[in-house]
């Protein structure tokens, strides 16, 4: 059983103080804790959490203040209530032109932005699922850098159910994910699979009591929040470089680049140009 070294139980199960920061917000709500963490909670119960186009604009907007508030360490998405973590995109608001309508009638699948803004956010992400992840929410739990299940969450993609597919990462992330074989049966024959079964198939990464479940988040924020940040930041970009093609190599490689700048060899080449003189490269080694 994997244990958990330098931090005790006492400070991973303390009581967590929540600053609501959900003002202009209206189909979320977003906190911060005083330990660095931030928290989504998509907030609309009465479709079981399903998203509009409003839904993913503000919660884009909420990730963005979490990435670049530099006190924060780590951010949960969730949703509302005990019976769904997110059912995918309102149907009842889908169009006939290309995507769901807002109040103006403009079409959108701005969850596809979302999903690549939670894929390069440096910060670790980390879903918490209670009840359903259908659809739509199913790929944004596996966007996420880890998925903690409470025991009643149930997965699965209905999207040939309701003549919708996701042929981007909801598709390829989720087949490296599970495998092919797997990932076909998952699309193909749209199933639900318990909190157990998800598990066994590495879809998510543990499964505790539902009464326990935002107890149990937050000790794994906490957990990672005692670990360097540049290193976390340069693993997930690393993580995602085998996936993402070009893009995530462009993340790892712009990590690197951030590492770079902090070093002298880097800055004595800024210094040489702003005082206008040769940089002297000679006084650092070149190691094998």
């Amino acid at each position: 059983m994997a244990k958990t070294v330098g931090i005790s139980e006492e400070v991973l199960y303390a009581p967590v103080e929540w600053k609501d920061c959900s003002e202009g917000y209206e189909d979320i709500y977003f906190h911060k804790s005083v330990d660095g963490i931030a928290k989504i909670t998509i907030a609309r119960p009465q479709v079981h959490n399903a998203f509009r186009p409003k839904t993913v604009k503000e919660m884009i907007h909420a990730l963005a203040a979490a990435r670049y508030d530099e006190r924060i360490g780590v951010i949960i998405l969730t949703g509302i209530g005990e019976k769904a973590f997110c059912s995918g995109g309102d149907q009842s608001i889908r169009g006939d032109y290309g995507g769901y309508q807002d109040d103006d009638g403009t079409h959108h699948l701005n969850v596809l932005d979302f999903q690549r803004q939670i894929r390069t956010c440096p910060k670790p992400v980390i879903a918490q699922v209670s009840g359903w992840a259908v659809g739509g929410g199913h790929v944004l739990h596996m966007m996420c850098d880890l998925t903690i299940a409470a025991d009643n969450a149930q997965f699965g993609q209905t999207g040939p159910k309701v003549g919708s597919f996701d042929g981007g990462w909801g598709a390829s992330y989720m087949a490296r994910i599970v495998g092919q074989k797997k990932a076909r049966e998952i699309w193909f024959l749209c199933r639900f699979y318990d909190a157990q079964e998800a598990l066994a198939m590495g879809l998510v990464n543990t499964v505790v009591p539902l009464d326990t479940i935002e107890q149990e988040t937050v000790r794994w924020c906490r957990e990672v929040l005692q670990h360097s940040p540049m290193a976390l930041r340069c693993l997930k970009a690393a993580l995602n470089a085998d996936c993402d093609g070009q893009a995530g190599l462009q993340e790892l490689a712009g990590n690197a680049t951030m590492l770079f700048y902090m070093t002298e060899e880097g800055q004595e080449g800024r210094n040489a140009f702003n005082e206008k003189r040769h940089p002297d490269f000679d006084k650092f080694p070149r190691n094998p």
